[in-house]
């Protein structure tokens, strides 16, 4: 992919010298907790869109972490990974500054990138590296430990400056399912018809995916796109595939717990979005 680094942006919230010193767990005012009772607080700050990790630090602001001593010889070695991204946010929330109010007639506002390492928190509740990158509707921001990178790059095959643009344009495409609405009709969704709940999941992300590819298709019509960076994102889309995951980490599939979507879903769909560039194509929700 054609980039260039030095770029900067008040859109990137790097806590990459704050966060755990281990233990398993997140210290939150005072208090201890285990990864059960995170589990149990994220769900209910989900469900109630409230802040339910506020409880546990006296009610006010955020929860507190564990400091950790700054890591000089990282921070230099992630400098090129950082630039890269903060390159990539810009791009695509200029591409969607632009193509929302065009295509939806929805105004957009931008999204802030967290980089963190190893724990931090978030609108949602806990955040650990392990759960990979997301975006909290509740803040507006999306989570990523750099880290993930070279896990999508030798744990799961999927090397390439594109694979690791595509991560983080369906991060942002969950923004802007949030602001053209889908995110909290979604969600209502699954309340009111629980037994659907991994399959409105699945259209869920299989449309962040398509989104990601609408900003690929801008990507594509600015010559930006090098030889090999199309593939490199599909390659990227099948290996977060459920189907694929779950072959890796359990050695079966059971689509009944699909909530993603399987390799070839994740890569048609983007496929959709990179050839139309239309977010009226990313309409996953047809059988719903």
């Amino acid at each position: 992919m054609r980039w260039t680094p030095g770029g900067s942006t008040e859109d990137v919230e790097d806590r990459r010298d704050e966060g755990g010193g281990g233990g398993g767990g997140f210290g939150f005012g005072g208090m201890h907790i285990g990864i059960g009772g995170l589990v149990i607080l994220f769900i209910l700050s989900l469900v109630f869109k409230q802040n339910f990790f506020a409880l546990l630090s006296g009610g006010g602001g955020a929860p507190a972490t564990t400091m950790s001593r700054p890591n000089p010889a990282l921070d230099e070695t992630e400098k090129p990974l950082v630039q890269f991204v903060t390159f990539v946010l810009n791009d695509t929330q200029k591409t969607w500054d632009e193509a929302l109010p065009q295509q939806a007639g929805v105004p957009y506002h931008h999204a802030k990138l967290v980089l963190f390492r190893d724990e931090t928190y978030s609108g949602c509740g806990g955040a650990e590296a392990a759960t990979g990158p997301f975006y909290c509707p509740a803040d507006e921001k999306v989570y990523i430990d750099l880290s993930f990178y070279d896990e999508l790059k030798q744990r799961f095959g999927a090397p390439g400056e594109f694979a690791q643009a595509y991560v983080l344009a369906h991060e942002i495409g969950h923004h802007v399912q949030k602001l053209i609405g889908v995110e909290n009709k979604v969600r209502q969704l699954q309340t009111t018809h629980p037994g659907e709940a991994n399959s409105l999941s699945v259209s869920m992300e299989l449309q962040a995916d398509c989104l990601a590819g609408v900003w690929a298709h801008s990507t594509q019509q600015r010559g930006l796109l090098e030889a090999g960076d199309v593939e490199s994102a599909l390659h990227a889309a099948a290996a977060v595939g459920d189907d694929h995951i779950q072959q890796m980490t359990r050695g079966r599939v059971q689509p009944e717990t699909f909530t993603h979507g399987t390799s070839q879903q994740r890569m048609d769909w983007f496929n959709k979005g990179l050839q139309s560039g239309s977010i009226e194509a990313c309409n996953t929700f047809s059988q719903h």
